[in-house]
């Protein structure tokens, strides 16, 4: 190793070492390691304040990482000094899991009822009976919008419930009249500057697969077969997505292409300073936008996403949390990672960041109004959230595909990002990376219902 990882190392391990050392010797010393915004952080602090009050004689270190948040545990992991629980990066999550590195909470499910009473699709599976965690929140992709762009260009909202999204067609002409150039011209009129472009209408990602994924199975596509070893994005149905996408930038010029939205660099403000200030009018982008939009006091909309056939988002677009198995305590660990996604005490549900991975706070009133009927959650969040992810979520591929690291790196984030650029058309790209992307292809993660 490196002088520098040395260090790294030796320094992660003397901080786990003083954290373990804190307390009387009947005390239950814990570390949670976790990333996330200052809000995010206020939220943690307080859940682990009330986890040791509820807890007697339990402690809690709070190892706040907001910053090479995978870097940082990889080395925490080679030294022997892991937390006990905390976040991991999806992939990751796996890799650890398949060490040995992970506990495996599939026997602790009938010891804590609320640990089996999560969606299907937010666990965690490495093999038959062995299940490393879950992912951290239920987020789902979503169309947010300007209210006072859409009242401007005098066009309906987009609809918040699943049953009334627009067609892709509707998408586009609404785009059309949301886009504005610097002369109040629209792309559809004599004389429109594409390249001053006061208003974009729409602004989707082509390189980040949450935001196109439920798209694509709208379509009826899907990223891979039935036995996930091979590729489908050279299918008619999926080049249609693409092109669609692309069309939005080159052919409508409604979509800001590489760089537009870019103030300095390669720094993209966030949907929330994208609304606000009416650079887009429309962004497809995640739930957890609603913390931001609620904190920037931003005058904004949630809309379902446009459908080609059957209306669908992606879901489970996070994280994962873990017990890991270092833990000296491992009892007391699974205790705080079914607390930490607990919406009675972490105020990260009502703010607005996450959303629960309890079945009941989708399907029983009381539940979905004891983290929604608050003023974080405007009027449409029923529908255009709670509804739209119990009944058209599809789990995000980082919690399907095995090997999707690699994919992404080697094959398919070159090819998003080259449709991304317009320099060839979606057909071309994805009828050259579909057999590459195959041939990296390790199948689906299995799947158990509990």
């Amino acid at each position: 190793m490196r002088r520098r990882q040395l260090l790294a190392l030796s320094g992660l391990a003397a901080l786990a070492a003083a954290c373990g050392d804190e307390g009387s010797p009947n005390d239950v010393q814990l570390q949670f390691m976790y990333w996330g915004s200052t809000f995010e952080q206020k939220a943690v602090e307080k859940m682990l304040k009330s986890f040791e009050d509820s807890h007697a004689g339990a402690k809690v270190k709070a190892l706040f990482t907001p910053d090479e948040y995978d870097v940082k545990l990889n080395t925490l992991v080679a030294s022997g000094n892991v937390p006990d629980v905390g976040y991991v990066p999806m992939a990751m999550s796996y890799r650890l899991a398949e060490q040995g590195k992970l506990v495996n909470l599939f026997p602790y499910l009938t010891k804590y009822p609320q640990l089996a009473g999560y969606l299907s699709d937010a666990y965690l599976w490495y093999g038959r009976d062995q299940l490393h965690g879950v992912a951290t929140a239920n987020e789902i992709e979503l169309l947010w919008y300007s209210k006072s762009a859409i009242k401007d260009a005098g066009i309906a909202p987009p609809p918040a419930e699943a049953g009334k999204a627009w067609t892709w067609d509707q998408l586009v002409s609404n785009a059309y009249r949301l886009t504005i150039d610097q002369n109040g011209k629209h792309p559809d009129e004599s004389g429109f500057d594409p390249k001053q472009v006061r208003q974009f209408g729409i602004s989707s990602s082509i390189t980040y697969a949450a935001a196109w994924y439920g798209f694509l199975r709208s379509n009826g596509a899907d990223f891979a077969d039935e036995g996930g070893t091979r590729c489908l994005l050279d299918a008619p149905e999926a080049i249609e997505v693409f092109q669609n996408l692309q069309d939005l930038i080159y052919k409508h010029r409604v979509a800001p292409g590489p760089g537009q939205l870019a103030a300095t660099g390669d720094d993209v403000p966030g949907t929330n300073i994208l609304l606000k200030t009416k650079r887009v009018a429309m962004v497809v982008d995640g739930h957890w936008s609603l913390l931001d939009m609620n904190e920037s006091k931003v005058d904004y909309g949630i809309g379902v996403l446009p459908k080609y056939d059957k209306p669908f988002t992606t879901s489970q677009v996070a994280g994962a949390s873990a017990v890991f198995a270092g833990s000296k305590h491992v009892e007391k660990a699974v205790e705080l990672f079914a607390f930490h996604l607990d919406p009675r005490y972490v105020d990260l549900y009502k703010l607005g960041l996450w959303m629960p991975q309890e079945r009941k706070y989708y399907e029983d009133q009381a539940a979905i109004d004891s983290w929604t009927k608050n003023d974080s959650h405007p009027p449409e969040f029923r529908t255009a959230v709670v509804d739209y992810a119990r009944d058209h979520g599809v789990p995000d591929l980082r919690v399907r595909l095995k090997n999707l690291q690699a994919i992404n790196s080697d094959v398919l984030t070159p090819a998003l990002q080259e449709i991304e650029t317009g320099k060839r058309p979606a057909a071309e790209v994805l009828k050259e990376a579909a057999p590459k992307i195959t041939s990296r292809m390790q199948g689906w993660h299995h799947k158990q219902k509990v």
